[in-house]
């Protein structure tokens, strides 16, 4: 599909699938589809996965939970998000979140689109249903393909002990 101003249509079926580090990621349009405005996925991932805590030089990033739970960090905030929540990360702001309750589900955008490039490169195609075998990330490749994607790898992951289940900035969980 590409696109078509006049507007279209997605089904669940036509997504591009990746294993993603130890996600599945389901990209359902991209920047090919939406004239480079954005990217808009549907992501799954286990309890305790969370990546390096990175910035993202060039695009805004949203995150509404449709089942599970992240504990989010951006700069010097954090948040518990539950199922129905969103959280805005904006560009030039460090973050990084985990998994604290799992699996996750949710729907990401992410503009200006761009970001299925990076999960393409670094991903390979789901070759089945669910989440890949859990696998330690090549650190030095995807910090090398960050930096042609704007994205810059600035500390390591959250990890789950680390996870108090609550706010660290005494607001409610969204």
């Amino acid at each position: 599909m590409s696109f078509d101003p006049r507007g279209y249509v997605v089904s669940a079926e036509s997504g591009d699938s990746q294993w993603f580090l130890d996600t599945r990621m389901t990209v359902l349009v991209g920047g090919e589809q939406t004239g480079g405005s954005f990217t808009f996925l549907e992501w799954e991932a286990p309890q305790g996965f969370g990546p390096p805590r990175h910035i993202h030089h060039r695009e805004d990033e949203a995150f509404y939970v449709l089942d599970g739970e992240l504990v989010v960090e951006c700069g010097d905030r954090s948040w518990t998000v539950e199922s129905g929540g969103l959280v805005f990360l904006p560009r030039g702001i460090a973050h990084a979140f985990v998994v604290s309750k799992g699996p996750v589900r949710g729907l990401q955008i992410t503009s200006p689109a761009g970001f299925e490039r990076f999960i393409t490169e670094l991903g390979r195609p789901a070759d089945g249903a669910g989440l890949p075998e859990p696998s330690a990330p090549d650190i030095p490749r995807l910090a090398a393909a960050g930096a042609r994607y704007g994205h810059e790898m600035v500390g390591p992951p959250l990890t789950p002990p680390a996870v108090s289940g609550a706010p660290a900035d005494g607001e409610p969980s969204v």
